[in-house]
Formats: C-alpha cells, sequence, structure tokens
C-alpha cells in the first residue's frame, strides 16, 4: 500500500491539498488543491500581490473548509485575510504541474542583511553531516546583519562535537552564503512538542532570556 500526504491546519478544518491516486512522485510536495480550494503563492512584503510558478512566497487558500476567522479576536482575523483568501504563515512555492511544496513557516523565517533565510533549509543540510543526529536553527541577533542562525545540534552517540569555522565549511555549496550559521551549540537533548515533534518555539523561549541580553549589548 503506497501511503499519500497531503497539507492542512486547524484553520483549514480539512485538506486544502492532496495527492492523486496517478500523477508524477513530486518527493517533498505536499500535492494539488484538492476539488473546491483555491490556492496561491503571494510576496511576503505585499500579500496582494500573487506570485510565478517556482517563486517562494505565502500560501494563500480560499474554500469552503476555511475559517470565517478568530473568536473574539478581530485584530488578527483582519491580519490573517487578503478579501477571502487565508494568508496561512506557510512559506512555500508552487511549480509548473501545480504541485505545492512547503519551504518554512513565516513567523521561523530570519531575516539577516536583508535576505530571507529559512531554517528547515539549514537544517536540512546539516543533517547531511554524519555527525548530527538532530538539529533546530534558530535566529540570533547580529550586530552586522541584524539577524543570524544559530545551530543548536545533538550529536549521534561516539560523535565529537566541531567548531562553527567546520559546520560553515561542511555546508559551502549546499547553502548560500547568506545562510551559513552564525553559531553552533552542542545539547545532550532538543525540546519536543506533546506529540514528540521537535520545538522550535521552545527552544526559543528557552534562549529568550540569551537573546534579550544580546540585544541589549548591541543597543549599548
Amino acid at each position: 500500500m503506497k501511503l499519500k500526504s497531503g497539507w492542512g491546519m486547524t484553520e483549514t478544518c480539512s485538506p486544502g491539498t492532496g495527492h492523486p491516486k496517478e500523477g508524477p512522485e513530486k518527493p517533498g510536495s505536499i500535492g494539488l488543491m484538492l476539488p473546491g480550494i483555491e490556492m496561491d503563492v503571494v510576496s511576503l512584503d505585499d500579500p496582494a500581490k500573487v506570485l510565478g510558478v517556482n517563486e517562494v512566497g505565502e500560501i494563500r487558500i480560499k474554500g469552503p473548509n476555511v475559517t470565517k476567522g478568530y473568536w473574539n479576536r478581530p485584530q488578527e482575523t483582519a491580519e490573517a485575510f487578503v478579501g477571502e483568501r487565508f494568508l496561512t504563515g506557510d512559506i512555500g512555492y508552487m511549480d509548473s504541474d501545480g504541485y505545492f511544496f512547503l519551504v518554512d513557516r513565516k513567523k521561523d523565517m530570519i531575516i539577516s542583511g536583508g535576505f530571507n533565510v529559512y531554517p528547515q533549509m539549514i537544517e536540512q543540510a546539516i543533517y547531511t553531516h554524519p555527525a548530527v543526529q538532530e538539529v533546530i536553527v534558530i535566529g540570533i541577533p547580529d550586530a552586522y546583519r541584524g539577524e543570524a542562525a544559530k545551530a543548536f545540534i545533538k550529536l549521534r552517540d561516539g560523535a565529537k562535537p566541531f567548531s562553527i569555522d567546520e559546520l560553515r565549511e561542511f555546508l559551502t555549496g549546499k547553502l548560500g552564503k547568506h545562510e551559513l550559521p552564525a553559531a553552533v551549540a552542542f545539547v545532550d537533548e532538543l525540546p519536543r512538542t506533546p506529540v514528540g515533534k521537535l520545538s522550535r518555539h521552545e527552544l526559543r523561549q528557552k534562549q529568550s532570556p540569551t537573546i534579550q541580553a544580546q540585544q541589549h549589548q548591541q543597543q549599548q
């Protein structure tokens, strides 16, 4: 039996995409729009500007499955919609066959030196290192670029830590220069959600005092 993946979120109540029974193999794709659903990709700077094929932006959705808004939260509701289209907060793109791909969550995006940097892309590259078992990447303050990426890594049993320069050298050619991490930390365990997924949010919360201290130093 072959399993087919799809995509949905709390605000869509039911899936918005899925893979057809017959069709091309698209590794990493969340599939095509389901019947009755309209989706597109819009600019991160202008959510009313629709982007073209393979251009990365925020995914919008319209359909009978989409919520009408957030209960007693009119401001958040207004910010989440452009007309009847809901801004999902998911960054991705659509290919020439109409298949959608996810890149990251908008709230996790790092803006480094004016470039949009996606933690998931960095994590995928770091996972190719033979010593890495698990990794989470978050943004940290950077005096020159405003924000930079820091990788928190759990090593495989018996593996030895490596320097940030060694990590950057390993990632050269796999990532753009602006995507290379500025710092690395090795940890015994990474935080997880109640269902066992790695939790970027909890890690960010734990690192908040350190991040705030760094921001304070930069402002002095």
